[in-house]
């Protein structure tokens, strides 16, 4: 049976927004960007939320009965999620990947192609090359470390069709 509660963390162009959409929709289950929780969304600019803010609206999120979320977060207050989690997915394509991921993401955003939470702009852009180096050398190892009391529910997701199969082997439990 596929899981109730997912966790998908990755680092910026791993996936985790495509892969949080796909099994969404295909099993009807809710999912949330951590994004959105740390940011307010307003149409005058976005706003961020204090550390007990967001731990307080992701705490409303993990108390449903289902749940995907998905974000590069693994700081203490995201602490709780990781728990409550049936399963957590390590998406980890190689760095290359990824890279080429956020330039394809980009030019897609400026021409209109695909919508985005923030404005593309150049200085975003940039930035995520910089965040997707820091999850390589300090994210990752950091959350690895940090939950490993959990790792007999991480499933590490270094290709696509990996995580096609844990799926659809849930999906043949029903």
């Amino acid at each position: 049976m596929v899981p109730n509660k997912i966790h998908i963390i990755g680092s910026v162009g791993s996936g985790k927004t495509t892969l949080a959409k796909k099994i969404s929709n295909q099993y009807n289950i809710p999912f949330f960007e951590l994004d959105n929780v740390v940011w307010e969304r307003h149409a005058s600019g976005d706003i961020r939320r204090s550390e007990v803010a967001r731990k307080e609206y992701l705490s409303t999120i993990t108390q449903t009965k289902k749940w995907i979320i998905e974000g590069v977060h693994n700081e203490e207050w995201v602490t709780n999620s990781f728990r409550e989690a049936d399963i957590i997915i390590f998406l980890d394509p190689k760095y290359s990947v990824r890279t080429r991921r956020i330039i394809k993401r980009f030019f897609k955003q400026k021409l209109g192609f695909e919508e985005s939470n923030y404005k593309p702009t150049f200085k975003i852009f940039f930035k995520m090359f910089k965040w997707n180096r820091y999850f390589e050398e300090i994210g990752k190892p950091n959350f690895f470390s940090k939950y490993e009391v959990y790792r007999g529910k991480i499933i590490i997701v270094r290709h696509k069709g990996e995580i096609e199969n844990y799926l659809d082997e849930r999906e043949t439990d029903f």
